[in-house]
């Protein structure tokens, strides 16, 4: 456990130097060190919270997990009132106060892992019905993704709701329940996508980037270029050319191909291996935690942490649609690097607290679940 806790940390410490590094690069220009010395604070409180997450008794969140839930559920209410939320890019998602701005939608993400989290210990025995496994579940989680979804934020919406399902199978939820529900989760999608102009904009330009690369698919393919003029070691740190007025969303977003532009493959590649590291390290840290309620939070963060980093991979190199989600430990934006460094607080904490022990065939249930045999 030592080994997997050292790694993690030395991963999470490498991406945030990266970040740090790679925000005054594409931004320098534009803004000086601002950005950096912003994404600096909010790195330290982060820190601190990463500490005391460390520090605690992970079994703390069980207690508090119903009310920090529905705290979380407020404030994304409270952000769709049209006096309180702040409005860009005709999206209202964020509380700006003096020039400070906070998502609430990041807290929801912890908040709602945590309350899964709860629930699958709370149900475990009673998960591989339709009632406990599916009906009930299904409801909190879509407590809180129809008010992410209203902002509207499509991204953190179809994020949570795969971190959720994954939960739920971990915790002893049969497959089979979840055809009816992610059917009806399809069409629904495609009748709201078919309704929704600017992201059937997105879609086109992402199946046909040539077409609209003048256009709504610019950012896509500015980022591309980005990549593919890097090659293998990068144009230099700082000598990036995409940054300058043609990636939009380069210090957030996209900050991605400016390290590909300016360091090369070889450092996007780094970057990609330090997020499989962390999700084997999440994993090694599920499977030896001392009860179940720290497994399905230990396999609920490492979920978060690495198909958040999935996507926003897949979008700079237009493997999927535009999704707005931020690269964590590296894009700008204080409530995503706090949410995430906190994640990796409880995380440390689980395995501060785990169980030396081996996965063997008898720690198997009848479903070959080897996390629900936890709550044996």
């Amino acid at each position: 456990m030592r080994v997997a806790v050292t790694i993690l940390a030395f991963c999470v410490a490498s991406l945030l130097a990266l970040g740090l590094v790679m925000l005054y690069s594409s931004s320098m220009t534009q803004v000086g060190a601002h950005y950096l010395m912003m994404q600096l604070i909010w790195c330290v409180f982060g820190f601190g919270l990463c500490v005391t997450a460390a520090s605690l008794d992970y079994q703390l969140f069980k207690k508090y997990a119903w009310p920090f839930f529905i705290f979380a559920l407020l404030l994304l209410a409270l952000v769709l009132e049209k006096h309180l939320g702040s409005v860009r890019g005709n999206a209202r998602r964020w509380f700006s106060f003096h020039g400070v701005s906070l998502q609430p939608s990041e807290l929801g993400k912890l908040a709602l892992i945590i309350a899964l989290a709860w629930y699958g210990d709370r149900f475990q025995r009673r998960m591989p019905t339709f009632k406990w496994g599916v009906l009930l579940p299904i409801l909190i989680i879509a407590a809180e993704l129809v008010l992410i979804f209203r902002e509207p934020d499509w991204g953190t919406t179809f994020l949570l709701a795969a971190v959720g399902g994954g939960m739920l199978v971990l915790a002893g939820t049969q497959w089979k329940f979840f055809i009816p529900p992610a059917i009806a989760v399809v069409t629904g999608a495609v009748f709201m996508l078919l309704h929704n102009p600017m992201r059937m904009k997105r879609i086109f330009s992402w199946l046909h980037p040539e077409e609209t690369k003048t256009g709504v698919g610019m950012q896509a393919y500015q980022a591309m270029i980005a990549l593919g003029s890097g090659g293998w070691t990068g144009l230099g740190l700082g000598n990036g050319r995409q940054k300058l007025g043609w990636v939009s969303e380069h210090h957030t977003d996209f900050i991605f191909s400016i390290i590909g532009e300016e360091l090369g493959l070889v450092a996007t590649l780094l970057v990609i291996v330090s997020f499989v590291v962390i999700a084997l390290c999440g994993i090694y840290i599920a499977l030896h935690a001392k009860d179940m309620f720290g497994t399905l939070l230990a396999a609920g963060i490492t979920l978060l942490i690495s198909l958040q980093a999935a996507i926003n991979i897949g979008v700079v190199t237009s493997a999927l649609p535009n999704k707005g989600l931020a690269l964590p430990f590296i894009s700008y934006g204080g409530s995503s690097l706090v949410v995430m460094l906190a994640c990796v607080g409880i995380l440390l904490s689980v395995a501060r607290q785990a169980v030396p022990a081996k996965v063997s065939v008898s720690d198997f249930d009848s479903n070959d679940n080897p996390f629900a045999a936890k709550a044996a």
